[in-house]
């Protein structure tokens, strides 16, 4: 799981303390804040892969936090694992329909929790976990960092490689040019918008095969998707 980025957003120094601690070693790249708003603020300025969101905290509460950020465009995809002391039926439900993918009550074990976010990153972010990734007849693996399409080892440059990477962990999501910019290349970046469609073109040149329907869909107005 090395290198996926992190927000935790705890009001209990301890126990934030302690998580940072457990997922820094584990490889994550962690953010912490103890603010509702703060978090908001932090996710739009630079989308994480994981958002592990305490209940009640200062400022926004998080199911609140949780319902603006399935909101938002940018970070509807993230998954977001819910801390509470909360314990009633009725509450779990609350979280998961406001777009929660996991629930866990305090107290409970750091390892738990570990468990818990490696379970969410395999099922939702699979490239993260080291696994491969299939999506229609594209199968790219992490850790061999190879591309096939049809069984057939295709050659792509490293930014056509990460572009297609972050296509396939979100199959038929559409993204905008800035989406990818930011998601490819970098919040920092200042790389131009266009620079987006010269890889997309070589991205499917790269993956072409004659007579096969070009999985890349361009949505006008909007941007570019993966189909599956």
């Amino acid at each position: 799981m090395t290198g996926a980025k992190l927000i935790l957003v705890e009001d209990d120094p301890a126990l934030s303390e302690l998580l940072e601690y457990r997922f820094s070693n584990e490889g994550y790249k962690v953010r912490v804040t103890a603010d509702g708003d703060e978090a908001l603020v932090m996710a739009s300025e630079d989308v994480p892969d994981l958002i592990i969101l305490d209940w009640m905290i200062e400022g926004t509460s998080g199911i609140e936090v949780c319902r603006r950020l399935r909101r938002d465009k940018a970070t509807a995809h993230v998954p977001i694992i819910m801390l509470t002391a909360r314990e009633a039926e009725d509450d779990r439900v609350r979280g998961l329909e406001t777009g929660a993918d996991d629930y866990i009550t305090k107290p409970f074990s750091p390892r738990e929790l570990l468990a818990r976010v490696s379970a969410v990153m395999r099922r939702i972010r699979p490239a993260l976990a080291g696994e491969a990734i299939e999506v229609g007849d594209l199968r790219l693996d992490p850790v061999a960092h190879k591309v096939q399409r049809r069984g057939e080892t295709l050659q792509l440059g490293p930014t056509e490689y990460r572009l297609l990477k972050f296509f396939m962990e979100s199959p038929g999501r559409v993204f905008s040019r800035g989406q990818l910019l930011d998601g490819v290349w970098g919040t920092g970046s200042d790389i131009e918008l266009r620079t987006v469609d010269v890889h997309i073109r070589r991205l499917r040149k790269a993956i072409e095969i004659e007579g096969v329907k070009d999985p890349i869909r361009t949505v006008r107005s909007a941007g570019y998707a993966l189909e599956s």
